[in-house]
């Protein structure tokens, strides 16, 4: 399958703008943890707490899926392939887990945050706030350092795809 020109163009604006999108949340969430964990203030523990669910709940997810079905969609359909090279096979599976990673262990931490600070308890560890923006941030820097930098060359499919191609060239 190969995308024409102008879907493949659309295709990079989504993905590239849901990726960003991913990456500011992540900072947002980020900012609003630290908040959580720094502040002495029951009330601004729980309005951040509180927002951190709001993002995890509504935004983290459709912004995640559009992030990976986009990429998916570019990789399947432009040169580069799925298990041509290296970096995109990287890119693909590290999305992959920090989806899975906040749906199993950002959400439910959040969760747990709000549900002990709205019963008037504090934070029952502030690593259920912190620890998961983190790690995305950590993962989404590292994915966008490997788009750019395209490392690692192709694999072995990707070099076998390629020589078979350069045979017929000949």
């Amino acid at each position: 399958m190969k995308l024409s020109r102008t879907a493949r163009r659309a295709f990079v604006v989504v993905h590239v703008a849901a990726s960003a999108s991913w990456l500011g949340l992540t900072l947002g969430l980020l900012a609003l943890g630290i908040t959580a964990t720094t502040t002495g203030a029951a009330v601004t523990v729980e309005a951040s707490v509180r927002n951190m669910k709001l993002f995890a709940d509504w935004l983290l997810l459709p912004v995640a899926f559009l992030t990976l079905l986009s990429g998916l969609v570019l990789s399947l359909g432009t040169p580069w392939g799925l298990a041509r090279h290296r970096w995109v096979c990287t890119k693909f599976w590290l999305t992959l887990a920090t989806t899975t990673a906040t749906v199993f262990a950002l959400r439910p931490g959040v969760n747990t945050a709000v549900a002990s600070v709205a019963a008037g308890r504090p934070l029952p560890d502030p690593g259920d706030v912190l620890f998961g923006p983190v790690v995305s941030l950590s993962a989404y820097v590292f994915m966008t350092a490997i788009s750019v930098l395209k490392p690692w060359g192709p694999t072995c499919r990707g070099r076998r795809l390629r020589a078979s191609v350069r045979a017929v060239e000949r």
